[in-house]
């Protein structure tokens, strides 16, 4: 992937990326592609899937975080 891509991916917010990623998943599903251009959204969408799932990553362990210390407060 080109760094350039890899950055544009970087820079987005969860809900960008998951945008993203849905339209690239439409585009799979509904045309007829020539290989090098199904290629390149299949690896598009692998790299919006991973930065999605490390935001969300990220997320939960903010909460939990968060959660963490309120329990040790209320103790």
């Amino acid at each position: 992937m080109s760094d350039n891509l890899s950055q544009d991916i970087q820079a987005m917010d969860f809900e960008t990326a998951f945008n993203a990623l849905q339209e690239n998943v439409a585009q799979l599903e509904g045309a007829d592609l020539p290989l090098e251009q199904a290629l390149a959204l299949f690896e598009r969408g692998q790299a919006l899937a991973k930065h999605c799932a490390a935001l969300l990553e990220a997320a939960e362990l903010k909460v939990r975080t968060l959660t963490t210390d309120t329990e040790e407060t209320e103790a």
